[in-house]
């Protein structure tokens, strides 16, 4: 998502204006602090450990043991071989009226013994089963004998009613792949895109790399691995991100949008009580642990780390380098209206306020006919600006107003009442929807504090959005301003320009969605991706390296990884679909092939055994070694044109969208990463409808949102239309008659045309 832009501009953020930030510190003494600061993280979650350090077994189970054990010893039975009597002698002699005492605590330590070794035995055989992705690489809808039998022992293991953080004792550590297998993977995702000159130099540079450099880099990588949590996401938070001296807004932010179709009240202050209120109920519920872990498949945990800063976290500017603080508890929320900043307070003495209560404090902000205090207006565009320019003038901000800044950066989260109505009209659905999107993502530059870790959006019609900060999962201003005035007017100025910049368009796709791609036997994912390939080879002529986001949280304290979606079978696949001469059973093959290749890559990136983080962490490595790598600086300069990624909907069980179709998420979007490149993310609405976000920069001639839009359209309906004539073929083949009864209900659509705007639905 928006983390392709940071992966671009990684390299920068290891210098400064003042120069370059060495990397002085021994290699081996990083690799130690990284360790250290997992063991902190582990002291830090101790509460939440000691609730599930005890998962899959419970405190109950402990006394029924200690139970058994005295029964055992009243039948003059010692089912301790001789141990408790040992247990006995080194506990202090208290007199004879205490020799029954001793016995039972001799029982108690035996039994607590006893009780932990089989729950560090259970947390060993839970750990090494979740080690196991053979199960991932099957085909869809089989499952072997092999993967039935882990499946029923990861069952028996896991025991019942897990809370959010009982599997993380249990998440086996991030592999690190072979770093041949990585150079080897790199080259061929690089072949299409580059000329066989370009491509035998990068060959050369890799054998280069793989002879002098690689096995030292990898060793230190396979030392981190094992002493730190996991050996690259530290490093990825800290240079993609923090490092970062970019402005966050477009460049490390996404938005996602409200319910496409509906609003449940058009009262700006009624839809803000409530999303706070929902907001917070949420967060009471995560911090007892209450809200199930996220199951891939239904079957296989994920890492619930990211799940502690969603609240009570703001990114706090640095010069070169931020970091992230997140508070344990923050009973208000920060609230921008009309250019004012406002603490509205979320709790009273008997607990969390409820929605009519919070819906009289908005209402009130909304009614305040007060002016903004000079230039409290147009503040919070300092956090739209670079970052080191933010960093020295909240030195200045926090001496003269540190009450204020508290306020903000202190709250659960911020929210901002706008004034303006957003969301989807009947009038101009698309420029509505475009209109939507630019909101959600930059505003106006300065009604965002976007160093918290979300914004909630309420708009004056009472649509909702939410612009989150990327980095962590991803005030009242008074007076005092005066001696800011510069900086504020130059990080406003920039915040418009970057703002106004950024082309946004959203449209439903219609015709078609999940349930038909499903019923072609194909990833709906891999079917999307093939679309977007050829929407784009007929936007600009050319094929680029494209990113696709993926998740790799079945391993502890994973983010993610990189899917090279432009493969040597997509771009066979493009080409086939743009000759006239290739028949469409030709290119259904051919798809068939380019989507098989997608799913490998996919599945190999979610098991660890992904390109990109590797080479990403060598890179890291060689730098605090200072070992030039030739080979590794061309990789990390190349530009991901193309960035393009699934919005996954996890909570399908919440809304029943057969009954209640309007009642689906429009998905979210985020910034291209690259000035001449597009962003698109997309969302399946239901079985029969797809989302797609697209983004780009007005400054470049060589983009449109727009135009990206209908070659999308356009792709999609032509690759469907394959499957149309595919099944008349295979009728035909069977000597089956052609009927209208039999045919699917495809619209028949040229191959290599743009699709009209108003084609009829399937």
């Amino acid at each position: 998502m928006a983390e392709a832009h940071q992966a671009v501009g990684f390299r920068p953020s290891l210098t400064s204006d003042a120069g370059e930030v060495e990397l002085s510190a021994p290699m081996l003494q990083e690799i130690y602090l990284s360790g250290l600061r997992s063991w902190k993280r582990h002291l830090s979650r101790f509460w939440n450990d000691f609730l599930t350090g005890v998962f899959p077994a419970s405190p109950l189970s402990w006394l029924f043991l200690f139970s058994a054990i005295q029964l055992a010893w009243f039948l003059q039975l010692d089912p301790s071989l001789g141990l408790m009597e040992k247990i006995k002698e080194l506990l202090p002699d208290w007199g004879g009226q205490h020799h029954r005492l001793r016995g039972v605590l001799a029982a108690a330590l035996f039994a607590s013994c006893l009780w932990g070794a089989l729950i560090f035995t259970l947390h060993v055989a839970l750990r090494l089963l979740l080690s196991y992705h053979g199960w991932l690489l099957q085909p869809h809808g089989t499952m072997s004998s092999r993967t039935k039998t882990w499946l029923a022992l990861v069952r028996i293991f896991s025991g019942r009613h897990p809370m959010l953080f009982s599997y993380q004792r249990s998440l086996p550590h991030q592999p690190v792949p072979s770093v041949q297998d990585t150079v080897r993977k790199y080259l061929e995702s690089v072949r299409p895109v580059l000329s066989d000159e370009d491509f035998d130099w990068t060959a050369a540079l890799a054998r280069e790399f793989l002879r002098l450099q690689a096995s030292l880099l990898q060793w230190y990588l396979q030392l981190k691995s094992w002493w730190a949590s996991n050996y690259v996401s530290d490093w990825w938070e800290e240079f993609v991100y923090l490092r970062s001296r970019n402005s966050l807004m477009v460049n490390s932010n996404y938005y996602m949008m409200d319910f496409l179709y509906v609003t449940p009240t058009p009262v700006q202050a009624a839809r803000a009580g409530n999303a706070v209120h929902a907001l917070l109920l949420y967060r009471h519920r995560l911090n007892r642990q209450e809200i199930l872990p996220t199951l891939l498949m239904g079957m296989r945990p994920l890492c619930s780390a990211q799940y502690e800063k969603i609240f009570n976290t703001t990114r706090i500017p640095g010069v070169h380098k931020d970091h992230i603080r997140h508070l344990r508890d923050s009973r208000h929320v920060a609230v921008f209206h009309r250019g004012r900043f406002f603490r509205v307070g979320t709790h009273s003495q008997s607990g969390l306020l409820s929605p009519r209560a919070l819906e009289q404090q908005f209402q009130r902000i909304l009614d305040d006919p007060s002016p903004a205090c000079p230039h409290e207006e147009h503040l919070a565009a300092l956090t739209a600006a670079p970052r080191d320019m933010w960093a020295h003038v909240r030195r200045s901000l926090k001496t003269q107003a540190q009450e204020a800044l508290e306020a903000v950066e202190g709250a659960a989260f911020f929210v901002s009442l706008d004034s303006e109505p957003a969301g989807l009209t009947r009038e101009d659905p698309a420029a509505s929807l475009d209109a939507y999107a630019h909101a959600l993502l930059a505003g106006r530059g300065h009604d965002r504090w976007f160093d918290k870790s979300f914004s909630l959006i309420v708009f004056s019609n009472g649509k909702l959005g939410l612009s989150v900060e990327h980095s962590w999962a991803d005030c009242p201003i008074s007076g005092h301003m005066w001696e800011i005035h510069l900086s504020i007017s130059l990080a406003l100025r920039g915040a418009k320009t970057l703002s106004g910049n950024i082309d946004c368009h959203v449209f439903p796709f219609s015709h078609f969605g999940k349930s038909f791609i499903k019923r072609c036997h194909l990833s709906s994912d891999g079917f999307i991706q093939m679309a977007l390939q050829l929407a784009y080879f007929r936007d600009r002529g050319q094929f680029c390296l494209t990113y696709e986001s993926t998740v790799t949280r079945l391993f502890l304290e994973g983010r993610t990884e990189t899917v090279r979606s432009c493969t040597r079978e997509a771009c066979n696949f493009v080409r086939a679909m743009e000759d006239k001469e290739k028949t469409d059973s030709q290119c259904l093959a051919l798809l068939r092939l380019a989507v098989d290749k997608h799913q490998a890559l996919l599945k190999a990136a979610m098991s660890g055994q992904g390109v990109d983080r590797h080479l990403f962490a060598l890179y890291i490595v060689s730098q605090f070694l200072h070992l030039q790598s030739p080979f590794l600086d061309q990789v990390h300069s190349e530009q991901w044109q193309l960035a393009a990624s699934q919005i996954p909907v996890q909570q399908i069980h919440l809304f029943d969208v057969h009954s209640y179709p309007d009642y689906v998420s429009s998905g979210g979007g985020f910034g291209p990463a690259d000035d001449h490149g597009y962003g698109v993310s997309y969302i399946f609405m239901g079985d029969d409808g797809i989302t797609f976000h697209i983004s780009s920069k007005k400054s470049s001639t060589r983009t449109d949102s727009h135009r990206l839009g209908q070659h999308i359209e356009g792709a999609l309906l032509d690759v469907a239309a394959l499957f149309q004539e595919g099944q008349r073929l295979k009728r035909r083949g069977l000597g089956e008659e052609d009927s209208e009864h039999s045919r699917d209900s495809l619209p028949c659509h040229t191959r290599g045309s743009r699709a009209p705007t108003t084609a009829t639905n399937f």
